[in-house]
């Protein structure tokens, strides 16, 4: 059997943490060895210590303030060619398309190590599930071409691939691509999803400035790889991107 260990990203949310992630990952069978906290300060080390209980986890790590470089700290933590599940703070349950319908997977712990067979039979490096919790746009099975693979859960074999840093919003969005861009793919179920709340209070992925942030990731992610992302903009005025391999004239030649 793999050995893998957990990494839960956490910032102020000591209670938050617990009742919902790591009470789902208990509830699933996950070993409390194999998880790990990850924090941003001291200080926060110490509020998690007298705050969570200790049946839920097996270490507390002080990393680094901020989404992007707590998941860099990560990567460099484990070591090269470890298994990694990584699981944000406020994860509820974990649900996989049933008929029409959301039913839960409680053996969490299973679907950990069915998704580092797969990973290994379609010689890929990273796993992730459908970004949205909504059956009605989901599918039966997985994929393997370029998806995005949302950063509130996902699995991955250490190579300490991580983003630039540059921004602050959809670094996910550049791990996906960094990813498809060293093995020409990655695996995503497209029938499996969590529920959770995205940018709730609290937290490493929440800005005060949003806009303003996911438009500057946009257009850096845009310059970067303009053969992979298309920016579009939402009802309310948010920046947003989609990823999709754009024929190059080379491709169009053969």
């Amino acid at each position: 059997m793999v050995n893998y260990v957990v990494a839960v990203p956490s910032y102020n949310r000591p209670d938050v943490v617990g009742k919902k992630t790591l009470q789902t990952l208990k509830d699933g069978g996950v070993p409390k060895s194999v998880i790990h906290i990850f924090v941003a300060n001291k200080a926060e080390e110490k509020l998690y210590e007298a705050s969570v209980p200790k049946d839920l986890y097996g270490k507390i790590v002080v990393g680094k303030i901020g989404i992007s470089n707590q998941r860099k700290f990560i990567a460099k933590y484990f070591p090269i060619g470890q298994y990694v599940v990584s699981v944000d703070d406020d994860v509820e349950k974990l649900e996989a398309l049933r008929g029409e319908k959301l039913v839960q997977i409680k053996d969490v712990n299973g679907f950990f190590l069915e998704a580092y067979k797969t990973l290994m039979k379609e010689k890929l490096f990273i796993w992730g599930i459908y970004p949205v919790h909504n059956p009605f746009f989901m599918k039966k099975g997985y994929s393997t071409d370029l998806k995005f693979i949302i950063g509130t859960m996902y699995g991955f074999i250490n190579r300490r691939i991580t983003p630039s840093g540059k921004i602050k919003e959809k670094e996910d969005y550049e791990l996906s691509i960094l990813y498809y861009l060293k093995d020409g793919g990655v695996l995503r179920y497209n029938d499996v999803t969590i529920k959770t709340k995205f940018h709730a209070e609290g937290g490493l992925g929440k800005t005060d400035q949003r806009f303003e942030a996911n438009k500057e990731a946009a257009e850096y992610l845009s310059k970067k790889y303009p053969d992979l992302i298309s920016i579009f903009h939402r009802g309310t005025g948010m920046t947003e991107v989609r990823l999709s391999r754009k024929p190059r004239i080379m491709d169009m030649q053969k």
